[in-house]
């Protein structure tokens, strides 16, 4: 599974969302930062990660 680093995961996935990209999940939240996956254009699943770069 593919990786990406992003900021501000909420506002993204609205904006994915808004596009019509398929999220799989809700935004789950650890001590080490944020996840969600969705689906790209090739039926691929992407894991979205908003680390917390305070810890």
């Amino acid at each position: 599974m593919i990786n990406y680093r992003v900021e501000n995961l909420e506002a993204l996935v609205e904006l994915l969302k808004s596009e019509g990209v398929t999220v799989v999940d809700n935004i789950e939240a650890f001590e080490y930062g944020k996840f969600v996956h969705i689906i790209d254009v090739e039926g691929n699943k992407v894991e979205l990660w908003e680390p917390n770069d305070g810890e």
